[in-house]
């Protein structure tokens, strides 16, 4: 691991249970749509969230904002108006990490196709293994 060469080695177990927790964080599917909602924005309302990501339930995109306010990665603002206006805004980590994200999205563009050529062989293979122990059985 990269941050053992300047820390010392008692520093592991407790810094490789953060890198875990933030991968496992970075990694969720609702913190990567979120980041790209927020991307570029100066302040995005709640409201405006949930239009631009629809799939996403009000309890999930909750628990995602928060947890990326927790980290530091996103801002959030609350105007005392009735009702009261929430926005959001990401901050510069989270803007980085937006940025290094950005490399994966780039990677699946690049390999879409041979990623979907590989599902279709896997599929069809499977099918194929089905119906031969099906025929097996009979």
């Amino acid at each position: 691991m990269p941050f053992l060469e300047a820390e010392k080695i008692e520093d592991y177990p407790r810094k490789t249970q953060m890198v875990r927790q933030v991968l496992e964080q970075v990694a969720n599917k609702w913190t990567l749509l979120v980041l790209d909602a927020l991307e570029g924005a100066e302040e995005t309302r709640y409201t405006r969230l949930r239009k631009k990501i629809p799939a996403v339930s009000q309890k999930m995109l909750t628990q995602t904002l928060r947890q990326l306010e927790r980290d530091g990665l996103i801002t959030r603002r609350v105007k005392a108006t009735v009702p009261p206006q929430v926005s959001y805004q990401m901050t510069p980590q989270g803007e980085s990490l937006s940025e290094a994200t950005c490399a994966i999205w780039h990677w699946v563009e690049k390999n879409i196709k041979h990623v979907e050529k590989s599902r279709k062989g896997y599929d069809s293979k499977a099918q194929d293994q089905r119906r031969q122990k099906e025929l097996a059985l009979s």
